[in-house]
Protein backbone atom coordinates (compact mmCIF):
# COMPACT_ATOMS: atom_id res chain seq x y z
CA UNK A 1 0.00 0.00 0.00
CA UNK A 2 2.80 2.36 0.93
CA UNK A 3 4.64 1.57 -2.31
CA UNK A 4 1.51 2.40 -4.33
CA UNK A 5 1.24 5.82 -2.64
CA UNK A 6 4.89 6.57 -3.38
CA UNK A 7 4.49 5.48 -7.00
CA UNK A 8 1.38 7.65 -7.36
CA UNK A 9 3.23 10.65 -5.94
CA UNK A 10 6.10 10.11 -8.35
CA UNK A 11 3.70 9.91 -11.28
CA UNK A 12 1.98 13.13 -10.20
CA UNK A 13 5.33 14.90 -9.79
CA UNK A 14 6.52 13.83 -13.23
CA UNK A 15 3.18 14.76 -14.81
CA UNK A 16 3.26 18.19 -13.17
CA UNK A 17 6.87 18.74 -14.28
CA UNK A 18 5.99 17.72 -17.84
CA UNK A 19 3.02 20.12 -17.96
CA UNK A 20 5.22 22.96 -16.69
CA UNK A 21 7.87 22.22 -19.32
CA UNK A 22 5.28 22.13 -22.13
CA UNK A 23 3.63 25.39 -21.01
CA UNK A 24 7.00 27.10 -20.58
CA UNK A 25 8.12 26.02 -24.04
CA UNK A 26 5.15 27.87 -25.54
CA UNK A 27 6.74 31.15 -24.44
CA UNK A 28 9.59 30.49 -26.89
CA UNK A 29 7.24 29.94 -29.85
CA UNK A 30 6.41 33.66 -30.46
CA UNK A 31 10.12 34.54 -30.34
CA UNK A 32 10.83 31.78 -32.83
CA UNK A 33 8.19 33.10 -35.27
CA UNK A 34 9.52 36.67 -34.92
CA UNK A 35 13.09 35.61 -35.59
CA UNK A 36 11.97 33.45 -38.52
CA UNK A 37 10.14 36.30 -40.25
CA UNK A 38 13.01 38.71 -39.57
CA UNK A 39 15.54 36.30 -41.06
CA UNK A 40 13.37 35.53 -44.09
CA UNK A 41 12.35 39.13 -44.84
CA UNK A 42 15.17 41.16 -43.30
CA UNK A 43 18.43 39.23 -43.57
CA UNK A 44 18.37 39.42 -47.38
CA UNK A 45 18.60 43.22 -47.19
CA UNK A 46 21.80 43.19 -45.12
CA UNK A 47 24.98 44.14 -46.97
CA UNK A 48 27.82 46.65 -46.64
CA UNK A 49 25.96 49.36 -48.54
CA UNK A 50 22.94 48.90 -46.30
CA UNK A 51 25.01 49.27 -43.12
CA UNK A 52 27.51 51.95 -44.24
CA UNK A 53 25.59 54.31 -46.52
CA UNK A 54 22.85 56.87 -46.02
CA UNK A 55 19.37 56.91 -47.56
CA UNK A 56 18.64 57.56 -51.22
CA UNK A 57 15.85 59.91 -52.32
CA UNK A 58 12.35 58.45 -52.01
CA UNK A 59 11.51 56.25 -54.97
CA UNK A 60 15.12 55.38 -55.82
CA UNK A 61 16.31 51.87 -54.90
CA UNK A 62 19.33 51.27 -52.70
CA UNK A 63 20.62 53.29 -49.79
CA UNK A 64 21.28 52.33 -46.21
CA UNK A 65 20.68 53.01 -42.56
CA UNK A 66 24.09 54.26 -41.39
CA UNK A 67 22.57 57.56 -40.21
CA UNK A 68 19.99 55.65 -38.13
CA UNK A 69 22.63 53.40 -36.57
CA UNK A 70 24.78 56.41 -35.60
CA UNK A 71 21.73 58.28 -34.30
CA UNK A 72 20.67 55.30 -32.19
CA UNK A 73 24.15 55.04 -30.67
CA UNK A 74 24.16 58.78 -29.90
CA UNK A 75 20.78 58.58 -28.18
CA UNK A 76 21.83 55.53 -26.14
CA UNK A 77 25.09 57.22 -25.14
CA UNK A 78 23.28 60.39 -24.05
CA UNK A 79 20.73 58.38 -22.07
CA UNK A 80 23.48 56.34 -20.40
CA UNK A 81 25.55 59.40 -19.47
CA UNK A 82 22.50 61.00 -17.86
CA UNK A 83 20.89 57.99 -16.18
CA UNK A 84 23.85 55.94 -14.90
CA UNK A 85 25.20 58.48 -12.33
CA UNK A 86 21.69 59.26 -11.06
CA UNK A 87 20.68 55.61 -11.06
CA UNK A 88 23.75 54.49 -9.11
CA UNK A 89 23.36 57.30 -6.58
CA UNK A 90 19.67 56.60 -5.99
CA UNK A 91 20.27 52.84 -5.79
CA UNK A 92 23.02 53.32 -3.19
CA UNK A 93 20.77 55.59 -1.15
CA UNK A 94 17.87 53.12 -1.21
CA UNK A 95 20.16 50.26 -0.18
CA UNK A 96 21.92 52.18 2.59
CA UNK A 97 18.88 53.97 4.05
CA UNK A 98 16.17 51.50 3.12
CA UNK A 99 14.11 52.00 6.29
CA UNK A 100 13.88 55.79 6.12
CA UNK A 101 10.69 57.56 5.06
CA UNK A 102 12.45 59.34 2.21
CA UNK A 103 13.70 55.98 0.87
CA UNK A 104 10.14 54.65 0.94
CA UNK A 105 8.82 57.52 -1.15
CA UNK A 106 11.80 57.47 -3.52
CA UNK A 107 11.35 53.72 -4.06
CA UNK A 108 7.64 54.24 -4.69
CA UNK A 109 8.41 56.98 -7.19
CA UNK A 110 10.92 54.77 -9.01
CA UNK A 111 8.39 51.93 -9.23
CA UNK A 112 5.73 54.29 -10.60
CA UNK A 113 8.19 55.73 -13.12
CA UNK A 114 8.95 52.22 -14.36
CA UNK A 115 5.26 51.66 -15.09
CA UNK A 116 4.64 54.90 -16.99
CA UNK A 117 4.00 54.25 -20.71
CA UNK A 118 6.81 55.35 -22.99
CA UNK A 119 4.58 57.63 -25.04
CA UNK A 120 3.67 59.56 -21.87
CA UNK A 121 7.38 60.03 -21.13
CA UNK A 122 7.78 61.33 -24.68
CA UNK A 123 4.98 63.87 -24.22
CA UNK A 124 6.49 64.99 -20.89
CA UNK A 125 9.94 65.40 -22.48
CA UNK A 126 8.34 67.39 -25.30
CA UNK A 127 6.60 69.66 -22.79
CA UNK A 128 9.68 70.13 -20.59
CA UNK A 129 12.42 70.41 -23.21
CA UNK A 130 11.27 70.57 -26.84
CA UNK A 131 8.57 73.18 -26.39
CA UNK A 132 10.68 75.68 -24.37
CA UNK A 133 13.63 75.23 -26.77
CA UNK A 134 11.34 75.35 -29.83
CA UNK A 135 13.41 72.61 -31.46
CA UNK A 136 13.56 68.83 -31.71
CA UNK A 137 16.98 67.64 -30.56
CA UNK A 138 18.93 64.48 -29.85
CA UNK A 139 19.44 65.81 -26.31
CA UNK A 140 15.71 65.79 -25.59
CA UNK A 141 15.49 62.24 -26.96
CA UNK A 142 18.39 61.16 -24.73
CA UNK A 143 16.69 62.67 -21.67
CA UNK A 144 13.43 60.86 -22.48
CA UNK A 145 15.27 57.55 -22.84
CA UNK A 146 17.24 58.26 -19.65
CA UNK A 147 13.97 58.49 -17.73
CA UNK A 148 13.14 55.00 -18.98
CA UNK A 149 16.58 53.61 -18.08
CA UNK A 150 16.61 55.11 -14.59
CA UNK A 151 14.24 52.70 -12.76
CA UNK A 152 16.05 49.59 -14.05
CA UNK A 153 19.47 50.90 -13.00
CA UNK A 154 18.16 52.03 -9.61
CA UNK A 155 16.52 48.71 -8.76
CA UNK A 156 19.41 46.57 -10.00
CA UNK A 157 21.90 48.68 -8.01
CA UNK A 158 19.77 48.55 -4.87
CA UNK A 159 19.21 44.78 -5.01
CA UNK A 160 22.86 44.11 -5.82
CA UNK A 161 24.14 46.16 -2.89
CA UNK A 162 21.66 44.42 -0.57
CA UNK A 163 23.30 41.10 -1.45
CA UNK A 164 26.72 42.30 -0.25
CA UNK A 165 27.31 41.21 3.37
CA UNK A 166 27.41 44.07 5.87
CA UNK A 167 30.60 42.55 7.28
CA UNK A 168 32.49 43.81 4.22
CA UNK A 169 31.43 47.40 4.86
CA UNK A 170 32.03 47.06 8.59
CA UNK A 171 35.54 45.70 7.97
CA UNK A 172 36.35 48.66 5.74
CA UNK A 173 35.00 51.20 8.22
CA UNK A 174 36.81 49.54 11.13
CA UNK A 175 40.11 50.09 9.31
CA UNK A 176 39.47 53.82 9.28
CA UNK A 177 38.29 54.11 5.69
CA UNK A 178 35.81 56.95 5.25
CA UNK A 179 32.19 56.17 4.44
CA UNK A 180 32.21 57.52 0.89
CA UNK A 181 35.50 55.75 0.11
CA UNK A 182 33.97 52.53 1.44
CA UNK A 183 31.00 52.93 -0.89
CA UNK A 184 33.06 53.88 -3.95
CA UNK A 185 36.09 51.61 -3.47
CA UNK A 186 34.62 48.58 -1.67
CA UNK A 187 30.84 48.25 -2.05
CA UNK A 188 30.44 49.26 -5.70
CA UNK A 189 33.35 47.11 -6.98
CA UNK A 190 31.94 44.16 -5.03
CA UNK A 191 28.61 44.48 -6.83
CA UNK A 192 29.90 45.55 -10.24
CA UNK A 193 28.52 42.45 -12.00
CA UNK A 194 24.92 43.06 -10.96
CA UNK A 195 25.20 46.77 -11.69
CA UNK A 196 26.64 46.20 -15.18
CA UNK A 197 23.94 43.61 -15.85
CA UNK A 198 21.25 46.16 -14.91
CA UNK A 199 22.82 48.81 -17.16
CA UNK A 200 22.96 46.43 -20.14
CA UNK A 201 19.33 45.39 -19.62
CA UNK A 202 18.27 49.05 -19.39
CA UNK A 203 20.05 49.79 -22.69
CA UNK A 204 18.29 46.82 -24.29
CA UNK A 205 15.02 48.20 -22.91
CA UNK A 206 15.36 51.60 -24.62
CA UNK A 207 17.06 50.51 -27.85
CA UNK A 208 13.77 49.75 -29.57
CA UNK A 209 11.67 52.61 -28.21
CA UNK A 210 9.88 54.71 -30.83
CA UNK A 211 7.13 56.71 -29.12
CA UNK A 212 9.36 59.00 -26.98
CA UNK A 213 11.57 59.81 -29.97
CA UNK A 214 8.65 60.93 -32.14
CA UNK A 215 8.13 63.82 -29.70
CA UNK A 216 11.81 64.56 -29.04
CA UNK A 217 14.52 63.46 -31.49
CA UNK A 218 11.96 63.55 -34.33
CA UNK A 219 14.28 61.93 -36.91
CA UNK A 220 16.37 63.13 -39.81
CA UNK A 221 17.35 61.80 -43.24
CA UNK A 222 20.88 63.16 -42.84
CA UNK A 223 23.92 62.03 -40.87
CA UNK A 224 24.04 64.29 -37.83
CA UNK A 225 26.42 64.31 -34.86
CA UNK A 226 25.10 67.52 -33.28
CA UNK A 227 23.04 66.69 -30.19
CA UNK A 228 21.22 70.02 -30.48
CA UNK A 229 19.60 68.97 -33.77
CA UNK A 230 17.20 66.16 -34.75
CA UNK A 231 18.73 62.73 -35.30
CA UNK A 232 17.46 59.54 -36.85
CA UNK A 233 17.14 56.27 -34.97
CA UNK A 234 16.41 52.74 -36.10
CA UNK A 235 12.96 52.52 -34.46
CA UNK A 236 11.90 55.80 -36.10
CA UNK A 237 13.29 54.68 -39.45
CA UNK A 238 11.42 51.37 -39.23
CA UNK A 239 8.20 53.19 -38.37
CA UNK A 240 8.45 55.59 -41.31
CA UNK A 241 9.68 53.08 -43.89
CA UNK A 242 7.06 50.50 -42.93
CA UNK A 243 4.27 53.05 -43.42
CA UNK A 244 5.60 54.31 -46.77
CA UNK A 245 4.10 53.25 -50.13
CA UNK A 246 7.46 52.09 -51.58
CA UNK A 247 8.25 48.38 -51.58
CA UNK A 248 12.02 48.89 -51.40
CA UNK A 249 11.55 50.93 -48.22
CA UNK A 250 9.52 48.07 -46.77
CA UNK A 251 12.50 45.78 -47.44
CA UNK A 252 14.81 48.28 -45.74
CA UNK A 253 12.42 48.41 -42.76
CA UNK A 254 12.67 44.62 -42.44
CA UNK A 255 16.46 44.85 -42.66
CA UNK A 256 16.61 47.57 -40.00
CA UNK A 257 14.29 45.48 -37.82
CA UNK A 258 16.67 42.53 -38.16
CA UNK A 259 19.67 44.68 -37.15
CA UNK A 260 17.80 46.16 -34.18
CA UNK A 261 16.59 42.79 -32.89
CA UNK A 262 20.08 41.31 -33.21
CA UNK A 263 21.45 44.26 -31.23
CA UNK A 264 18.86 43.86 -28.47
CA UNK A 265 19.30 40.07 -28.30
CA UNK A 266 23.08 40.50 -28.11
CA UNK A 267 22.75 42.92 -25.20
CA UNK A 268 20.44 40.53 -23.36
CA UNK A 269 22.75 37.58 -23.93
CA UNK A 270 25.78 39.57 -22.77
CA UNK A 271 23.87 40.75 -19.69
CA UNK A 272 22.89 37.18 -18.83
CA UNK A 273 26.49 36.07 -19.31
CA UNK A 274 27.79 38.82 -17.04
CA UNK A 275 25.28 37.93 -14.32
CA UNK A 276 26.00 34.21 -14.62
CA UNK A 277 29.79 34.39 -14.72
CA UNK A 278 30.50 37.20 -12.29
CA UNK A 279 27.42 37.12 -10.10
CA UNK A 280 27.83 37.71 -6.36
CA UNK A 281 28.14 34.46 -4.43
CA UNK A 282 27.99 35.18 -0.72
Amino acid sequence: MQNKKIALRLIKDRLFSTVLIIISSFSVVPLGFILYFLVVKGATAINLEFLLSGPNPYGEPGGGIAHAIVGTLILILLAAVISIPFGLSIGIFLAEFQKSKLAYWVRLGVDILQGIPSIVIGIIAWSWIVRPMRAFTALSGGIALALMMLPIIVRSTEETIKLIPTSIKEASLSLGVSYYHTILKVILPSGISGIVCGILLSVARIAGETAPLIFTAFGSRFMNLNIMKPVESMPLLIYRYASSPYRDLHTMAWGASFVLVVFVLTLNIVAKGVCKRWCIKY
